[in-house]
Formats: C-alpha cells, sequence, structure tokens
C-alpha cells in the first residue's frame, strides 16, 4: 500500500527535454514526504504524475511505473484517482467550485458528491474546518475571501474527502507565519490521526523539518538527495540546489562558526 515511482521519467507533449528523469519514489500511509528544489527542478510534475494526472489527464509521455496502492495510475478513470488521492494545487482560487454561496457548502461539495449520508458530512466538514482552524469562516461567501483564506478552504475541501493520500504543490505560499502553522498541523494531524500518506512541495523548510519524516531534493528533473528529512535538511549540499536550510539548521551552523556553545535555553529553542 503506497503511492510508487519507479524509473519514472515524464516528458510534456511537444516538450524538448524530459521534466523528470528515472525518478524512484514511495509515499507510505502515515508518513510525510516533502519534495523541495529550485524553480523549474521538476516539483509541481512530480505532484501530476503522482496524482495520476500526468499523462492520464494533461498527456505527454510517462516511462518507467506510476503506481497508486499496486495499480497502474494509466489504467485508472480521473474519478477512480480523485478517490484514492487528493491534490492541492498552488492557486487554490483554481479548486474553489464556484457553485456555492458558503465555505460550509464549499467544504460539503465532495463530500456530498460521493454520496455519503448528511450527518456524516456535516461530521467531515466540521472536523476539515475544525483541522485547519476556519470554523468561523463557516458562514462565509467563497468568492470574499483573502488568497490566504482560499488556501485555507481549498485544503479544507481536500481533507473533507478523508483521500488515502495527499498530495500537495506549496499549499502555504499565500499564508502568514500563523497560516503556515495551521497547515503544518493539519497535515501532521491527518497523517496521524487518519494514516493518510502525503506528499507535499513546500519551498519553507522549516516546516518541513516540523512535519516531515522523509525529504527528497530535486534537481534539473532527478533526485539529488533523499533520505531521512532531518539529515537531508542538515545536508551542507542542499544550498548547492537552490535550498536554504531551516532555521534551525542556520542557527547551529553561526554557532559553531562564532565557536559558541549552545545554552540549554537555545538547545529547547531549536527543538
Amino acid at each position: 500500500m503506497a503511492i510508487e515511482l519507479v524509473a519514472v521519467g515524464y516528458r510534456y507533449a511537444g516538450a524538448g527535454t524530459p521534466a523528470l528523469r528515472a525518478i524512484d519514489l514511495r509515499v507510505e500511509p502515515g508518513r510525510v514526504v516533502g519534495v523541495v528544489g529550485a524553480n523549474e527542478s521538476g516539483k509541481t510534475t512530480l505532484c501530476l504524475v503522482a496524482a495520476g494526472l500526468a499523462p492520464g489527464v494533461i498527456g505527454g509521455r510517462l516511462e518507467g511505473a506510476a503506481r497508486i496502492d499496486g495499480v497502474e495510475t494509466a489504467t485508472l478513470r480521473p474519478y477512480e484517482l480523485a478517490q484514492r488521492c487528493g491534490m492541492l494545487f498552488q492557486n487554490a482560487a483554481t479548486q474553489l467550485s464556484n457553485t456555492t454561496a458558503t465555505v460550509f457548502e464549499e467544504v460539503a461539495f465532495g463530500p456530498c458528491n460521493l454520496g455519503l449520508a448528511v450527518a456524516e458530512v456535516v461530521e467531515l466538514v466540521w472536523w476539515a474546518l475544525g483541522a485547519v482552524g476556519i470554523e468561523e469562516l463557516a458562514s462565509r461567501d467563497p468568492a470574499r475571501l483573502s488568497g490566504g483564506q482560499g488556501q485555507l478552504v481549498a485544503l479544507a475541501s481536500v481533507l473533507a474527502l478523508r483521500p488515502r493520500y495527499l498530495i500537495l504543490d506549496e499549499p502555504t505560499s499565500e499564508l502568514d507565519p500563523a497560516g503556515t502553522a495551521l497547515v503544518a498541523d493539519a497535515l501532521a494531524r491527518t497523517a496521524r490521526e487518519t494514516g493518510a500518506g502525503v506528499l507535499v512541495v513546500e519551498h519553507k523548510t522549516d516546516v518541513l523539518a516540523r512535519i516531515a519524516d522523509e525529504l527528497v531534493v530535486l534537481a534539473d528533473g532527478r533526485v539529488a538527495l533523499a533520505g531521512d528529512a532531518a539529515a537531508v535538511l542538515a545536508d551542507p549540499r542542499l544550498a548547492e540546489f537552490g535550498v536554504e536550510p531551516p532555521s534551525r539548521v542556520r542557527l547551529q551552523r553561526r554557532l559553531a562558526a562564532a565557536g559558541v556553545e549552545p545554552t540549554a535555553r537555545i538547545v529547547e529553542a531549536m527543538a
């Protein structure tokens, strides 16, 4: 049971060079796998391939094997992919239905389309709203939200479906530090409480240091580094691939360069 990419290469239709090359990746239930890399390194494409949207929906050429729970994604129809894997894009506005009058109805849109009982839908909606801390937005018009609020509503809409896997492309890009912390906590809690596997592309390495079990660094469409999240985030080669280490690692390095031994209070603050 996992999302598996084995020796995956992917080329967009009409493109001269592949966007992904020989990618091996595994996202198991209950685990959070982070993905980082410079712009144009292939992060969004990786999300599309892992979710089965590429080449299934957008075309292009796939090499290797992409599977969800042992089933080749190319054999699954879009609605079958959606039931197995929820995806949140960087631009939340593209994922709102624009057919509902309130945030509550927006988050309920997906569960209602699964034919669930009303009581179950209501329970799922309130759970999802609470998971990202936006219960107070339940009666708001989705068309009158800030970018950050829209991102949280879109995430709640995905969470309400309780998918087996979550794939998120820069989910905190439009959020302030408080909103970023809410999303990070929601993702960690979702993996822990529901057993969902989470694949998250995120340039804020402090978020990944907080929630990721494993980390993959992409460069030019290839896996440049991969392994335990803490070890990869502390790897001195990280900056070579256009990725800034988390603040804890930067502080440790500065203290070491200055010959300062961290006090107990500093160690506690960095934990």
